[in-house]
């Protein structure tokens, strides 16, 4: 499993974004499935129809309805953890889909996370520990 933000969705599904390459080789080495939140697919599914209408969001749908990407469900904690992450990092501003992933790879325990945000440096789990960003 490996946490998953928006921008490689995007970027893994609209052959023009720079970073479509990058993100295809990345995820050859990624253990599957990719798990996001609502918050990050819903801004995929934004990016992707502004970017190239309806193939891109049936594509992201297709993804979703695969065994590939899994839509995580949040737990209250974790909606009560986004908020306090939104909060801390307002100076960023610390997106909705941002403090979602941060809140859920505390809840699971997990570090690595697939993302082209490089906010992801900055942001600590529980305060203290890096992510692991892949690509780096």
């Amino acid at each position: 499993m490996t946490l998953t933000d928006a921008g490689p969705l995007v970027a893994l599904i609209d052959a023009d974004e720079p970073d479509h390459e990058v993100c295809r080789l990345v995820l050859a080495s990624l253990p599957l499935p990719l798990v996001t939140t609502w918050p990050a697919f819903t801004e995929a599914m934004y990016l992707l129809a502004r970017a190239g209408g309806a193939r891109g969001r049936e594509a992201l749908w297709r993804l979703a309805l695969s065994d590939r990407l899994q839509l995580a469900d949040l737990s209250r904690p974790a909606l009560e953890r986004s908020s306090q992450l939104m909060e801390k990092y307002a100076d960023r501003p610390m997106d909705l889909a941002d403090a979602t992933l941060v809140a859920l790879a505390e809840e699971r325990g997990r570090r690595r996370v697939f993302t082209l945000d490089a906010d992801f440096h900055i942001y600590r789990l529980h305060g203290r520990q890096r992510f692991e960003v892949i690509p780096g």
